[in-house]
């Protein structure tokens, strides 16, 4: 009774790990998987349509500073978002935009939280 536990553990050790490492190199993503923001700070004329339509409210305008004093910009918080793509949509400039990536890993929540200037690139 106790020797087919054992035989089972035995064998389990000796068989290939089902996880695998995170990989060094990332796979190819197609062009609809798109999970990173990007924001066009010079072209944003913050008209707020991309806060007004996102159906989590995860997007909020908040001030930020540029070359002409402070403005509104959108600050995203990405652990709500659906990556629905309507406020990329909705914007008018297509200064906010969804791009090829997905570095979403993070220690500590308030990172998913992404202010205008981090969100330019």
């Amino acid at each position: 009774m106790i020797l087919e536990p054992l035989a089972k553990t035995a064998k389990s050790i000796a068989e290939k790990r089902f996880t695998l490492e995170f990989p060094e190199e990332r796979d190819s993503m197609s062009d609809r998987e798109k999970y990173m923001f990007r924001l066009d700070m010079p072209t944003c004329i913050n008209c707020a349509a991309c806060e007004r339509i996102c159906p989590n409210k995860t997007i909020d305008m908040v001030d930020a500073l540029t070359d002409k004093g402070e403005k509104k910009f959108p600050q995203i918080g990405i652990e709500r978002c659906l990556f629905c793509g309507l406020c990329e949509e909705v914007c008018p400039t297509k200064c906010l935009t969804l791009t090829k990536g997905y570095e979403l890993e993070a220690y500590d929540k308030r990172d998913y939280v992404k202010r205008p200037e981090e969100l330019q690139g």
